[in-house]
């Protein structure tokens, strides 16, 4: 099943999630690098990079759902797609609840917002496992002509297909 929203014949979804991914990973790394060493600079850089990553995650998700939409009724995808996209929005709201718990004062974030930030990024390693059992697995966002010598996105698709099409 292919990707319904594409750009330069591939799937926008997995495309931007690498954004939201990489700035919340990165926020829980500062984040254990300020609990260890105490330099405030730490917990300000996390505190950016959750706040960033989280407008990443709003830009990514929708097209994550207009994907889910396109999975048929009644098949394990369609469910797995629903954990991971319930798994995601729930990790989300951790990270959301310790950028709120810090805001005031992002160089000094109470211990809660870091609890916060290592629940939302436990959740989010499940939610992409689960990502990744949707493409690897059972083939969600992957183009039907995929196999090691298939031509580049970037061919039309009569050439793709020889002509017909």
């Amino acid at each position: 099943m292919e990707s319904r929203v594409k750009f330069l014949g591939h799937g926008i979804h997995p495309i931007m999630i690498v954004f939201p991914l990489g700035l919340l990973a990165t926020a829980v790394v500062f984040d254990i690098i300020h609990l260890i060493g105490g330099n405030p600079t730490f917990a300000v850089v996390s505190y950016w990079m959750i706040s960033a990553g989280l407008i990443g995650a709003a830009i990514a998700a929708p097209f994550g759902w207009i994907d889910w939409f396109g999975i048929p009724s009644g098949t394990r995808a369609k469910s797995i797609g629903l954990m991971h996209g319930l798994g995601n929005v729930t990790a989300l709201l951790f990270f959301v609840a310790s950028w709120w718990f810090r805001h005031d004062a992002p160089e000094r974030p109470e211990m809660l917002a870091s609890l916060f930030s290592f629940i939302g990024a436990g959740l989010a390693t499940v939610a992409g496992w689960l990502g990744g059992e949707l493409v690897e697995r059972l083939g969600v966002g992957v183009h039907e002509g995929t196999h090691v010598d298939a031509p580049s996105s970037l061919v039309t698709s009569s050439a793709r297909d020889g002509g017909k099409g």
